[in-house]
């Protein structure tokens, strides 16, 4: 057990934004239609107001993310975690402007457009985001609700 001060939720919002701006992987959870839950690491690019992904659409994950268009993803250690619950947007491989692709591909060294047209990229909008490491950060942990931020 940490026995650290709570952080401000100022100071937690000040370290997500550090960790999606320099984090590459994290979790994302999803579940199928019928409600069969499915966990992958995958890597991410973080443009600011959203999370950009990418894998095949015929794997757990794609199907998931494409039919029921929403994600939770994990980041960080289980003891300094970012949990943030979204909206996806499901984009053929060949849709996003090249400086995009590049800049994902630079950031997490995969570059998904050399795989064709089974890959695509699952965009996902940040609708809450919760932050906390230890029971004393349960209480403030959103910063994040409807898409806007709280802090």
């Amino acid at each position: 057990m940490n026995n650290a001060e709570a952080r401000s939720r100022v100071q937690r919002r000040r370290d997500t934004e550090h960790r999606l701006t320099h984090d590459v992987d994290l979790w994302v959870a999803s579940a199928a239609t019928d409600g069969a839950p499915y966990l992958v690491p995958l890597s991410f690019d973080w443009d600011g107001e959203t999370l950009l992904l990418a894998t095949r659409a015929d794997t757990p994950t794609g199907r998931n993310l494409a039919a029921t268009g929403t994600a939770r993803l994990g980041l960080g250690p289980t003891r300094d975690v970012t949990m943030i619950d979204g909206d996806v947007e499901v984009l053929a491989i060949d849709a996003l402007d090249r400086e995009q692709g590049d800049r994902f591909a630079a950031r997490t060294g995969f570059d998904p457009r050399a795989l064709g047209p089974r890959y695509r990229w699952f965009r996902v909008t940040p609708r809450r985001i919760q932050a906390w490491r230890e029971e004393n950060e349960l209480r403030g942990r959103n910063l994040m609700s409807d898409g806007r931020w709280l802090v």
